[in-house]
């Protein structure tokens, strides 16, 4: 692809040259003849603002969204110079404008880039596109939403400077309204009638007994088991992980850096994916660091020396007037991101209400063997595809929240102790429209009570999820749900909101909290009860994992369980 964000991505580019299939003109000659702004809006949220967008004259389905994504790339240029101008009078604003303000600037930028991307795929040919593109596609338009409400949401806490939010919130409604109708038309257009394409069949890396099969020099080799004391397999190069280079962390100096931003600032820019990684190793120590990967230091791949051992670890909360977005001790939007065996933290506390240990809005990005400890708003899954297997989540309001396409795989969940009159929910998912591909997916998980949870009296009511927003999808299945889970199953979040348009499910649970007969009965909970409906949520068709996990080295089951 042509975009910035997935230039770096080679396999992305691969998949855009030799994947774009074109379907029987003769199949979908409803979508290649003229047709009425009238009907061609009838898909959208809003038919009545789609049809004032779209030019007063007959035209196609192609040709219409190409002229609404073009148009929203004009806006959203628009509006990131708006931003910009604001950031260029900051000196008359208060610290926390100006976060909020910064946050805009850079979901703005994203945008940019997004739509750019978006409109040159849109703009080849009249013609349907592989699953693997579409879903390029359509994760990248799902994002432009994820990120003018996440924009929105931070402005709502300048209430110092009111006259920014009242100056901004208007163009960010009107551009989310159009950014909503590219993603309806491009789903409506170029979503393949049947999708006839499979995945690569690929070798899986060979991973076994808690180590990585690298294929890596053997100078490389030598420093990582040097700094690891860890003995590598020694397996085939077409099974390993490649990694191009190395550097090492370590607090007592005996490494190339001591700290961990040293090291990802000396990480190359914009590399090539077919390369392999850059290994930042990361030794066992307490690492008090806010560390922040840009867009740019892509295909990283950080190893530390184990949960509780290797502790990523900040404290800023909204309490202390940071928005959630930038609270994060850890961010990540870099694609093709991994971590490994890392301990991510942020002990703020549940007195300070929103505060993230880990926010991510990286493509493709991908954690294992990691933990993630925080109370309220711990694991923010901001937007993209990302994946998490065999990990540690520790929380109690909202501590899986975002809008990514997100699977949960094998991991630990542990509700903690809230603050006094609070009740705990595991996950508060934010689809805002129903187009978008995103979602989160909790599969053959293990949900059990934290220690000091574990020791309390038994009030605090723990639930699987509230609504967000209004579309919010979440589904846990294959899962081990422990006896403390409240037996309505969700809680709502202010009366009515999102009752009947979101879409919660449970799928062949197991455990004392699994149990289905006392759940709510709101409109958009579903109990399925078929193989073929859960499969849609799994790693393969959900994330589309079989395309780029196997790079990664990671184990995942693309199915069910």
């Amino acid at each position: 692809m042509a975009s910035k964000l997935f230039s770096p991505i080679t396999f992305s580019i691969f998949i855009l040259l030799s994947f774009i299939v074109s379907l029987s003109f003769a199949d979908r000659s409803d979508l290649t003849s003229p047709d009425s702004p009238e009907h061609i809006c009838n898909s959208t949220q809003d038919p009545s603002y789609c049809k004032s967008v779209l030019p007063n004259h007959n035209a196609n389905v192609y040709d219409s969204g190409r002229f609404v994504v073009q148009k929203s790339l004009s806006q959203a240029r628009k509006f990131s110079n708006t931003v910009d101008s604001y950031l260029q009078r900051s000196s008359t604003f208060s610290e926390t404008t100006i976060r909020a303000l910064l946050d805009c600037q850079l979901l703005a930028g994203f945008n940019v880039e997004y739509l750019q991307t978006s409109y040159e795929t849109v703009n080849i040919a009249n013609v349907s596109l592989s699953s693997v593109v579409v879903d390029d596609i359509q994760t990248l338009l799902s994002a432009v939403l994820t990120n003018q409400e996440t924009c929105f949401e931070g402005l709502v806490t300048t209430a110092s400077d009111a006259s920014v939010k009242n100056d901004l919130s208007g163009p960010l409604d009107d551009d989310t309204k159009l950014h909503g109708v590219s993603l309806a038309l491009f789903n409506k257009g170029w979503v393949p009638v049947k999708r006839n394409d499979s995945p690569p069949k690929r070798n899986h890396p060979n991973f076994r007994n808690g180590r990585f099969p690298f294929k890596m020099s053997g100078h490389t080799r030598t420093i990582f088991e040097s700094a690891s004391r860890r003995k590598l397999l020694q397996t085939a190069q077409f099974e390993a992980v490649t990694v191009y280079d190395i550097v090492t962390v370590s607090q007592d100096g005996s490494g190339n850096f001591t700290t961990i931003n040293a090291a990802i600032a000396a990480a190359p820019n914009n590399t090539n994916s077919s390369a392999g990684y850059f290994l930042i190793y990361i030794t066992a120590g307490v690492y008090q660091e806010y560390v922040s990967i840009a867009k740019n230091k892509n295909n990283l791949l950080l190893i530390g020396d184990g949960i509780n051992q290797t502790i990523i670890t900040g404290n800023r909360s909204v309490a202390d007037g940071w928005t959630t977005f930038n609270s994060a001790t850890f961010a990540v939007v870099a694609p093709g991101f991994v971590a490994v065996n890392i301990t991510f933290r942020n002990t703020a506390g549940a007195i300070k209400a929103q505060a993230v240990a880990v926010r991510t809005g990286a493509d493709l990005s991908t954690f294992y063997s990691c933990s993630f400890e925080g109370y309220q708003d711990t694991l923010y899954t901001h937007s993209l595809r990302q994946f998490y297997r065999e990990c540690d989540i520790y929380g109690t309001v909202d501590f899986i929240f975002g809008n990514a396409a997100v699977v949960f795989q094998n991991c630990n969940i542990y509700p903690r102790l809230p603050i006094t009159g609070q009740f705990n929910t595991i996950t508060a998912q934010g689809r805002t429209d129903p187009n978008q591909n995103t979602g989160t997916s909790i599969q053959n998980s293990t949900i059990r009570a934290a220690s000091d949870l574990a020791a309390s009296n038994g009030t605090t009511q723990t639930y699987l999820g509230r609504p967000w927003k209004e579309y919010c999808l979440t589904v846990f299945m294959q899962s081990f749900m422990d006896s403390f889970i409240n037996p309505a199953g969700w809680h709502d979040w202010n009366g009515t909101f999102g009752l009947s348009t979101l879409y919660y499910a449970e799928y062949n649970n197991r455990g004392a909290g699994s149990n289905t007969t006392n759940r709510v009965t709101w409109p958009g909970y579903h109990v399925i009860t078929n193989a073929t409906t859960a499969a849609n949520f799994t790693v393969s068709k959900f994330i589309l994992g079989d395309y780029w996990l196997p790079q990664t080295g990671v184990p995942y089951t693309g199915g069910l369980v």
